[in-house]
């Protein structure tokens, strides 16, 4: 019999915990989707006969779909259940990449991409309820590290595996290899995936559901956590929007010079995610949040003193972005722990609005660095200036560590 013993509504029931590895991969499933078929780009683009900006819709409208969809699972999950929201994103995740796979006319190709991101997003939200559901705070900051290196590790890979598909197989290899990957995380979810919400109590309509999202954002303590996520993910995706322009075009690198410079990022948050999921548990979320933030904040003033100086070259971009990833893997497996244990009973629904707040927020300031940078060279060092020291004033302000009790 399981060593955990739950009680649900009344009766005691074992709460079997999942394997790690089947929350690693349905987290994986959305941000692998996003980023393999990048390389078959110029292919979609000749294939259909149409410019290059109106293929962009295939990847600009996934994430949004990616972002919006968040809103709806958590609060969904709290009345539903994680289960049957999990498998049926799954499912609509792979039926969306087949439909891809088949080479439909473009429309229906982009809606296939918007309902494939609607479906791998389940596994980014749910897998973080899940964890707090079977977890206390600073141990599912813990989990959560382990579970978001797969954010890095996905991103990383998918690209190279991507050219190499297009290359030897054309661009409709890439949606068939994730299909036949969310395909397998179904199957693995229907065999060992287990109900995990078990709160007590009576469920308000969906309506209700949504509108407790009201609730979270009156919370101090919850945009204590939050919002700190959220600017210091700014920080990462301006720099994704700002970083190939100031390599490429003004320093005059080639663009395998930039993804070999890359990799200092990617390692960094890789790394910073390993510390969480070894340290957040013995060190406590608050802190962990707290040497995150400084962590970054020193590294984008490094770079912004670098730009302001006319010093910017690869060393004084990538090496201290590589510092400010470290951070950011630290305080944002924890952030995102913090806002989910704020209002257990609304685990879902502060996941999903938490990750809401990252994606949107980092995807507007992309693309404000995306418009000024050609004008204003130091866009995206002062825009990221401005997140980092936003990340580190909202938690100081909002959560005061030390001042409060903590929260399990």
């Amino acid at each position: 019999m399981p060593a955990t013993i739950e009680l649900t509504r009344g009766s005691a029931v074992a709460r079997r915990k999942p394997p790690i590895a089947i929350l690693v991969a349905v987290s994986a499933i959305g941000p692998l989707a996003l980023n393999i078929f990048l390389p078959s780009i110029p292919g979609l683009a000749r294939y259909y006969g149409v410019d290059y900006g109106t293929i962009q819709l295939t990847f600009t409208l996934y994430l949004v779909g990616l972002a919006v969809s968040q809103l709806f699972y958590g609060p969904l999950s709290d009345r539903f259940g994680r289960r049957p929201l999990l498998l049926g994103g799954l499912a609509l995740f792979v039926v969306a990449s087949t439909i891809c796979a088949l080479a439909p006319p473009l429309e229906i190709l982009v809606v296939a991409r918007i309902l494939q991101a609607v479906g791998g997003c389940a596994g980014i939200v749910l897998s973080r309820a899940i964890v707090r559901d079977l977890y206390g705070r600073d141990k599912a900051a813990s989990m959560i590290g382990y579970i978001t290196m797969a954010w890095v590790l996905a991103p990383m890979m998918a690209p190279s595996l991507g050219g190499l598909l297009d290359v030897h197989f054309g661009w409709q290899a890439s949606f068939v290899v994730v299909a036949l990957a969310g395909l397998l995380a179904l199957l693995a979810g229907l065999r060992w995936l287990h109900e995990t919400n078990f709160q007590e109590g009576p469920v308000g309509s969906p309506l209700e559901l949504v509108l407790g999202f009201g609730r979270l954002l009156r919370s101090p303590r919850y945009l204590g956590y939050a919002l700190p996520t959220a600017f210091t993910s700014a920080v990462f995706f301006s720099f994704l929007a700002g970083a190939p322009y100031l390599t490429i075009e003004v320093m005059q690198l080639s663009p395998v010079t930039y993804g070999l410079w890359f990799i200092l990022v990617s390692i960094g948050y890789f790394l910073g995610n390993l510390a969480s999921g070894r340290f957040s548990e013995r060190m406590g979320v608050d802190r962990m949040i707290l040497i995150g933030s400084l962590l970054a904040l020193a590294g984008v003033a490094v770079t912004t003193a670098a730009g302001l100086s006319g010093a910017l070259t690869p060393w004084t971009l990538f090496l201290p972005m590589m510092f400010v990833s470290l951070g950011n893997g630290m305080s944002i497996a924890n952030g995102l722990a913090g806002s989910v244990s704020v209002f257990p009973a609304m685990a879902g629904a502060a996941s999903g609005l938490a990750g809401f707040m990252q994606m949107g927020l980092g995807a507007a300031s992309a693309q404000l660095v995306g418009q000024v940078q050609e004008t204003w060279i130091s866009a995206l060092v002062v825009i990221n200036l401005l997140w980092a020291v936003l990340a580190v004033a909202a938690f100081l302000l909002l959560i005061r560590p030390g001042s409060s009790r903590t929260q399990s």
